[in-house]
């Protein structure tokens, strides 16, 4: 039974992981900002990043750490859901 929940957090889990990698690593080229994988890419991850930022506003300077922040969080929050549904199971 817990395989049935577990399997589907773990895929939301990594595709926004992978979601915030895409778009550090979208940062670092030239693109066309409106093309609509350009986007998607942001209406997914930026409701995850600017909250970050907006705490770490003080704390910015030239690099946005919010990603890292972001990744970790995500990390933390799905072993904590995993936790809660193995120890319900």
């Amino acid at each position: 039974m817990e395989t049935i929940l577990l399997r589907p957090i773990s895929i939301i889990f990594s595709l926004l992981q992978f979601a915030i990698l895409g778009r550090v690593l979208l940062s670092w080229v030239r693109i066309d900002p409106y093309h609509p994988a350009v986007q998607l890419l942001h209406e997914i991850t930026e409701p995850i990043l600017q909250p970050i930022r907006n705490l770490m506003s003080d704390m910015q300077g030239m690099l946005d750490f919010s990603p890292i922040i972001a990744l970790l969080l995500l990390d933390l929050i799905e072993g904590l859901l995993r936790y809660l549904i193995i120890g319900l199971f």
